[in-house]
């Protein structure tokens, strides 16, 4: 029982005041606050929007390539099917997340 290690702490000297903790500029704050490199949340979803716009034209596309014999296999159709599906769903569910985390913040009672 003699080699039990028992550290000896100080807390009140070990703790120290951060920049979190002051009132006048909290540094956690800082990343709220929108810069111009920051986006607009209207562009992300833009964005998103013509991104999906896009991966939904494209099984589209190669099945015509495919029929006229340009180059197009249905292996890659069936591929870029598959991706808009998942683009669609990924989509809807964070849709459905914008959309419940708006209805949270409108539930909070001031």
């Amino acid at each position: 029982m003699k080699d039990i290690f028992v550290p000896k702490l100080k807390l009140s000297a070990d703790i120290s005041e951060t920049k979190l903790n002051t009132i006048d500029s909290p540094m956690r704050m800082n990343n709220i606050f929108k810069t111009e490199e920051t986006p607009d949340f209207k562009d992300v979803f833009v964005d998103l929007v013509k991104g999906v716009d896009t991966t939904m034209k494209a099984p589209d596309q190669m099945m015509e390539s495919a029929m006229l014999g340009n180059g197009a296999d249905i292996h890659d159709v069936m591929i870029a099917m598959s991706k808009a599906e998942l683009s669609i769903n990924i989509a809807t569910q964070m849709t459905s997340k914008v959309v419940q985390a708006y209805e949270k913040v409108m539930s909070i009672q001031l």
